[in-house]
C-alpha cells in the first residue's frame, strides 16, 4: 500500500537508515577500503550508484509521463550527484572542496527535511534517500579513506561555486517558473527555510547560514582528527 510521505514518521526513519548504511559501511570497513583493489571497487560502486540513481530518475520521469523542465539537473543535490561521481573517478582535490561542503550541506538538509511527495514504497522514496546517502558517501570516502581534508580557504571557494551554480538555476526559474535550488520560493513541504524570513530576504539570510554550516563541517573534521590523535597516543602508551 502506497502512503504519502510524512516527515519524522517510521518511513522517514527507514529512509535515513538506508542512507546511513552507506556512511556506516565506509567507516566500518575503512581499513580494508584503503587497499588498492577494494578501494577501486568501492569507488566504482559508488559511482555506479550515483549515476544509476540520476539516470533511473530520468527514466522514471519518461515512463510515467512526468518529464518536464523541472526534471533538469539544476537542483543542488542533482548537480552534486554528478560532481560526486566525477570526484570518485578523478580524486580531484578541487572537486572535493565543492562536494564536501555543498554536497554535505544539501544532502544532510534534504535527509532531515525532505522535499518529497512520494512515500514508502514508491520508487522516488527509495531513490531520494539512497541518492542523498550516496552524495554524503562520496565525500566521506575521500575524507576517511583517502585522507582528504577541507581547508578554510576551500570554504570560500565552495561558496563561490554555489553562487556560480545558482546562475543557471535562477535563469531557468525566471523563464520557466520552476524553483530550482529554492531560489524562487520556499519549498512547499516543511524545511529549515521556514525559520527564515519571507522571499526574497531569506536568500540573503542563507548566505550567512551557508557560511556557518561550512565552518561547522570544517570544525567537525578538525575535531575528529584531534580526537583520533589523542586516542592514538593513549593506545601507544597502554
Amino acid at each position: 500500500m502506497e502512503m504519502a510521505f510524512e516527515a519524522f514518521s517510521a518511513a522517514h526513519m527507514l529512509g535515513i537508515a538506508m542512507a546511513a548504511v552507506i556512511v556506516c559501511a565506509i567507516v566500518i570497513f575503512r581499513k580494508r577500503l584503503r587497499t588498492p583493489r577494494a578501494n577501486r571497487y568501492a569507488r566504482y560502486a559508488l559511482v555506479a550508484l550515483l549515476v544509476g540513481c540520476e539516470l533511473s530518475l530520468q527514466v522514471w520521469y519518461g515512463l510515467t509521463d512526468n518529464w518536464g523542465v523541472y526534471s533538469l539537473p539544476f537542483q543542488l543535490c542533482s548537480i552534486m550527484m554528478w560532481l560526486s561521481a566525477l570526484l570518485l573517478l578523478t580524486r580531484s582535490r578541487r572537486l572535493y572542496e565543492v562536494t564536501f561542503f555543498l554536497g554535505l550541506m544539501g544532502a544532510l538538509q534534504a535527509l532531515l527535511t525532505p522535499n518529497l511527495d512520494a512515500g514508502y514504497p514508491q520508487f522516488r522514496f527509495f531513490h531520494f534517500f539512497i541518492a542523498h546517502g550516496a552524495i554524503i558517501g562520496a565525500s566521506l570516502f575521500l575524507t576517511v579513506i583517502e585522507d582528504y581534508r577541507p581547508t578554510t580557504a576551500s570554504i570560500f571557494r565552495a561558496l563561490g561555486w554555489l553562487h556560480a551554480l545558482a546562475v543557471p538555476a535562477a535563469i531557468t526559474n525566471a523563464v520557466a517558473g520552476t524553483n530550482f535550488m529554492f531560489l524562487a520560493r520556499k519549498p512547499d513541504t516543511a524545511s529549515l527555510l521556514d525559520l527564515l524570513a519571507p522571499w526574497p530576504w531569506y536568500l540573503l539570510e542563507l548566505e550567512l547560514v551557508a557560511l556557518i554550516l561550512c565552518f561547522f563541517l570544517y570544525f567537525v573534521v578538525r575535531l575528529m582528527d584531534r580526537l583520533l590523535r589523542v586516542d592514538s597516543r593513549l593506545s601507544s602508551h597502554s
